[in-house]
């Protein structure tokens, strides 16, 4: 008989998160452990060829080995990048009107 593991498998969408604890065999990989969470039916917005999964916080292939107690993480796609929000932001704090005001002088 195989060895048993215990892991868990979250997603959560804006309004709405999921966390199932999934029993596997010893060796399984992250995509078996989504695949029998049961998330994927809930939730069919997930597409594992374009989301990306982590294990812990830290980006992990589909093909890694879990270990027993392991956090899987379903991650959605970003809606904006990130660095071009953050270049707009500064664009936008740099503009200012020279002159100080639209007064004309007296």
């Amino acid at each position: 008989m195989s060895e048993q593991i215990q892991v868990e498998v979250v997603y959560a969408t804006h309004d709405r998160q999921k966390a199932v604890m999934v029993p596997l065999n010893a060796g399984a990989c992250a995509r078996e452990a989504v695949e029998r969470s049961g998330l994927l039916a809930e939730f069919p917005e997930i597409d594992l060829a374009k989301n990306k999964l982590g294990i812990w916080n830290k980006l992990a292939k589909p093909e890694a080995v879990l270990r027993d107690k392991d956090r899987v993480e379903i991650y959605r796609p970003l809606i904006a990048d990130p660095k071009e929000v953050r270049r707009q932001r500064a664009a936008e704090g740099k503009v200012m009107k020279k002159g100080g005001g639209d007064a004309e002088p007296a």
